[in-house]
């Protein structure tokens, strides 16, 4: 891989991270559920996406790292996706009314 692709990577890294940053401190409490939904399913298309790119590198051999990389990817998606489902679920737990304690 050249440097200038190399730096091209690292400069849309750090711009993602720059603009992620911006938008997330601006959303209101209210609506961190339907956000947290939202991010589930990117997250969930991630998992795919680190698939196939691992699939690929396993498949043409571009050696170990990329394997690596690829099964990290795979499983820090996975803890997202699990994680947000949970508080997903807590946070809409606290909406449910309370059943009473007689029945």
């Amino acid at each position: 891989m050249a440097i200038g692709e190399i730096m091209l990577l690292i400069f849309v890294f750090v711009i993602a991270g720059f603009l992620g940053v911006e938008l997330i401190s601006k959303v209101p409490s209210q609506l961190h559920t339907p956000l947290m939904s939202g991010t589930n399913a990117i997250s969930g298309i991630t998992i795919v996406g680190a698939i196939s790119a691992t699939a690929i590198a396993v498949h043409v051999g571009h050696g170990w790292i990329a394997t690596i990389m690829g099964f990290l990817a795979i499983v820090f998606a996975t803890i997202n996706v699990v994680g947000g489902y949970l508080v997903t679920d807590r946070m809409l737990g606290m909406f449910k009314k309370k059943e009473d304690k007689k029945q």
